[in-house]
């Protein structure tokens, strides 16, 4: 339980953080309150006055993060996603940024503070929490911007229902969507304004191509393109009616299933990263209640077996946390916000680092070369092979260090508890009285004496120390039997604290804790290949709705289709891409290698029909079945979402609830079955003698 003592200083810091709020409030009140700011307030008076403080304020906290350079890195961060969602609109990029990061401090501000108030008895524990916090607030950052991405997704739906009216009164692409996006309070709007601006442009062509690489999502590159085709080629009229319309329709049902599957997703992992990570922040008050109540496992959780149990417990939490973020994680919507000059950038233009980090990356050509370059292709990595062999050598150097910290912080707990342990001669499975507890530190003071004076020596017998204490005022009136009882307990103690150092094998195993570090960045490639292994199918069907746009429009050739497929495609990017490099010198055989490069069913049936339409049929006539058999494959694709969902739901519950099990089990239940039992088995065997 936790003691008054830590309840006050829980409600201290938290009263205490509720003081600064204030005063850093008034304090940013009064600054704006200088002629400066008043002068841009009556300007602004009377346009969204009852708004303008918050939106100053954000404003101005978003110019002091930018100071800070522990924050910076996110504000930046932030900065690369939301500019792409607000169209490059700076005041509003700069608002939300500063907004999501000030949401993040309220939170991770009394999160720290808890944190130190448990820990603070144990330095190790309380840093590699807050580092860990730190690492979690990416976590929640990347939450925030997903949630105004989702927002803006189903925004889409109403931006594209109004696309319909607005077509049908002005019968022209882009006065529709001008007209539609005129209204300021809707974020797709500012999309829609930015499409409007690609097709009345001199070169929409080129336009076009610079939109496709910012577009929030597929949705927004697929309106845009076929409202260019249209725009180029003309509308049509098919089964009496608009075939635009029809298509804008069709990707409209497409957001609908998206929106869907990312609400489900969404309720399977809402619980399961906090199950993941509520762990390691009870590992504290979990060892304290049981040696409060169970004081004869206080021998296990203050010693060096009691650390090593929480470090593993650690990794498996950590380990746990970032495998549910990959298993949630949506490949198809994520926005690259990697920098285009990350420190692994930085580290490897140094002229000793590359030289190092050149002698672990594999020769150009070789199988080794070409297997990590195509497992960092299908993973969809963002990492260049230079980056990927500088974290892993940097994560397996911290690991080396690291672990020979630990084993040197758990020799240094081992020889402290031999120090600080209350000395009794008779196995404890009840709790010390206070008059006991008190002659048991006593004792432990005595036989710590002996302990300093015999330190170090290897060759100390029991009979050094016998003749120590008949020789000590601590002894002076005691019997030749209490002597030896005395000196054989030293002596015990003494061979602990003197084969407390740093051991071979322990060198050994953080060699090996390295070389497992040294694999970890390809061992997280392989689980995100695995998992986006899982969305083939709802790739491939995003294919076909794609294919059914595109096959009435006239003018539209094969290769127009395998540049759209390219341009959406995530998991079967890399050959589609050759495909269509290939293209021009023998369309057949182009689409023979492709079927040869996948696997995957339905996705060969696809390139057999483009096959088919490249020399033989129509692709109308090729694709026929997708548009009679449209209801079939949407309740399919509904099907194939509830299955994947259902599959990522399973491993994702394994793998979240595993700390907690963990925890428990290994923790808590374990450890007190078997040192209750071997003390009591101890008592036992001493009451028969």
């Amino acid at each position: 339980m936790i003691s008054n003592e830590i309840l006050f200083y829980i409600m201290g810091g938290t009263v205490g953080l509720f003081a600064i709020i204030i005063i850093a409030y008034y304090l940013l009140r009064k600054k704006m309150q200088d002629s400066e700011y008043k002068q841009i307030a009556q300007l602004q008076q009377g346009t969204k006055s009852n708004k303008y403080s918050s939106e100053v304020l954000f404003q101005k906290l978003y110019l002091t993060y930018l100071k800070i350079p522990i924050l910076k890195r996110y504000v930046l961060k932030l900065r690369r996603r939301l500019e792409i969602i607000n169209v490059d609109d700076e005041y509003i990029t700069r608002r939300d940024a500063a907004k999501i990061l000030t949401k993040t401090l309220l939170i991770l501000t009394p999160l720290v503070i808890f944190t130190i108030v448990i820990t603070h008895s144990n330095m190790l524990l309380m840093g590699i929490i807050l580092i860990f916090e730190l690492f979690m607030i990416d976590t929640y950052i990347d939450g925030l911007v997903d949630k105004k991405d989702n927002n803006l997704l189903k925004q889409q739906i109403e931006f594209f229902s109004e696309i319909r009216h607005a077509y049908h009164e002005f019968n022209m692409v882009e006065e529709a969507i001008y007209q539609v996006s005129q209204d300021d309070e809707m974020d797709v709007s500012r999309q829609g304004e930015k499409i409007y601006e690609v097709l009345i442009s001199n070169e929409p062509e080129t336009e076009l191509e610079k939109y496709y690489d910012v577009a929030p999502n597929s949705f927004l590159k697929e309106f845009a393109g076929i409202s260019y085709l249209t725009k180029e080629f003309g509308d049509r009229k098919i089964d009496g009616a608009s075939l635009y319309l029809k298509n804008v329709n069709n990707i409209t049902q497409e957001m609908q299933l998206e929106i869907l599957k990312r609400d489900k997703l969404d309720y399977v992992f809402q619980s399961l990263s906090v199950i993941s990570i509520v762990p390691i922040l009870l590992l504290e008050p979990l060892k304290n209640w049981a040696i409060s109540n169970f004081s004869f496992t206080q021998s296990f959780y203050q010693g060096k077996s009691g650390m090593i149990v929480q470090i593993l417990m650690m990794i498996i939490t950590v380990v746990a946390y970032m495998l549910t973020r990959k298993l949630k994680d949506n490949g198809s919507t994520s926005i690259d916000t990697r920098s285009e000059n990350p420190w692994q950038a930085k580290l490897y233009r140094k002229p000793i680092i590359k030289k190092i980090v050149d002698l672990f990356i594999p020769k150009k050509g070789t199988k080794d070369y070409r297997k990590v370059q195509n497992l960092l292709k299908d993973s969809a990595s963002k990492l260049k092979m230079e980056w990927l062999y500088v974290n892993r050598i940097a994560l397996a150097i911290v690991t080396l260090l690291t672990s020979i910290v630990v084993f040197a912080q758990l020799h240094r707990i081992a020889v402290n508890y031999v120090y600080e342990e209350p000395t009794t001669d008779y196995d404890i499975i009840g709790g010390l009285s206070e008059r006991d507890l008190k002659n048991a530190n006593e004792l432990t003071e005595k036989d710590n004496v002996f302990l300093d004076k015999f330190k170090g020596k290897m060759d100390t017998t029991v009979e050094d120390i016998q003749h120590a204490m008949k020789y000590s005022k601590y002894y002076q009136d005691s019997t030749d039997e209490e002597i030896k009882t005395a000196s054989e307990r030293v002596f015990k103690k003494l061979k602990i604290v003197n084969s407390e150092y740093m051991q071979w094998f322990e060198l050994l195993l953080a060699i090996v804790f390295a070389l497992v570090a040294y694999m970890g960045p390809i061992w997280i490639l392989k689980f995100q290949l695995k998992m986006r292994q899982l969305e083939m199918e709802d790739e491939v069907m995003q294919f076909q709705t794609i294919i059914l746009m595109l096959m009435r429009i006239e003018r539209v050739s094969v290769e127009i289709i395998l540049e759209w497929l390219e341009r959406y495609s995530n998991i079967f990017k890399e050959p589609i891409s050759k495909c269509v490099n290939n293209y021009e010198a023998g369309a057949w055989e182009a689409l023979e290698e492709l079927k040869n490069d996948v696997s995957y069913p339905q996705f060969i049936r696809i390139i057999e029909s483009l096959q088919a339409a490249v020399e033989k049929i129509p692709i109308r006539d090729a694709f026929d079945e997708l548009d009679s058999e449209r209801d079939y494959y949407q309740a399919k694709r509904k099907e194939s979402n509830d299955r994947l969902i259902q599959k990522k739901g399973m491993i994702g519950k394994a793998i979240g609830f595993a700390p907690m099990v963990c925890l428990f089990v290994g923790y808590l239940i374990i450890p007190l079955v078997f040192i209750g039992l071997t003390a009591m088995s101890n008592t036992f065997q001493n009451l028969t003698v």
